[in-house]
């Protein structure tokens, strides 16, 4: 899909901005710019999901702890309370029924969760693992320590989850004004044809556009960095 839209769109850009395919050699690098951007994208949504997965996970196994589980059952139970919830396929499920089959196997809770972590390389599991750690080398209040954990990083994920929410339309807005120039530029080439002719076909012309090309790039390079924001 990312190989589909990043041709489609070079395409385009060959289309409007010279009317030819020759330069297409040239127009590599944004080839590239815009695949490392829609996989950027691609893999951004997967941790966003996977962490509101995350956040469910853990707010079960706080009610479990406070209902008196141990962890190592905490984290069984709250693998069993996600079956109905997610599909057999979403990542979240499988972690947890891989750390069901590694408890099974005797490994230790502590164990079970640095490789989730390990696995995931998210700041907001590696802060519960560590959490988790130091309470039980501790030796106090561990299940009290490790619901204050699970209440700061969920809060921390629906304050990330309705930023984006909040960003949802201007990420609309901003796609929109990305098209803007290719919609404009098509209407005069279909509408006037003879008005832009003479940007195509010769040296003036490429240079006029290639530096639109360049402009319109660094914009919206600009752009996708404003919209995202890490909390």
């Amino acid at each position: 899909m990312g190989f589909l839209r990043a041709t489609a769109a070079v395409a385009v850009m060959l289309y409007v901005f010279y009317d030819s395919f020759i330069p297409a050699p040239f127009l590599f690098p944004v080839w590239l710019i815009y695949m490392r951007d829609w996989q950027a994208d691609i893999t951004r949504k997967k941790e966003q999901e996977f962490r509101l997965q995350f956040r469910d996970s853990i707010q079960i196994m706080a009610s479990a702890l406070k209902a008196g589980y141990s962890v190592e059952n905490a984290i069984r139970e709250a693998g069993r309370d996600l079956f109905p919830v997610y599909a057999e396929e979403t990542r979240i499920r499988k972690e947890f029924d891989r750390m069901g089959h590694q408890l099974d196997m005797n490994m230790t809770a502590e164990e079970v969760l640095q490789g989730l972590a390990e696995r995931t390389g998210q700041e907001d599991v590696e802060n519960f693992v560590n959490v988790f750690a130091a309470a039980k080398k501790s030796g106090g209040d561990s299940i009290s320590i490790i619901r204050s954990a699970v209440k700061i990083i969920s809060g921390k994920i629906d304050t990330e989850k309705e930023i984006q929410t909040m960003l949802a339309s201007k990420k609309i807005e901003f796609d929109i004004m990305c098209a803007v120039p290719f919609a404009i530029i098509l209407y005069m080439k279909l509408t006037f044809g003879e008005f832009l002719s003479v940007l195509y076909g010769n040296m003036a012309g490429v240079v006029i556009m290639s530096i639109c090309i360049c402009v319109y790039i660094g914009a919206y390079v600009y752009g996708r960095k404003i919209i995202r924001i890490e909390v």
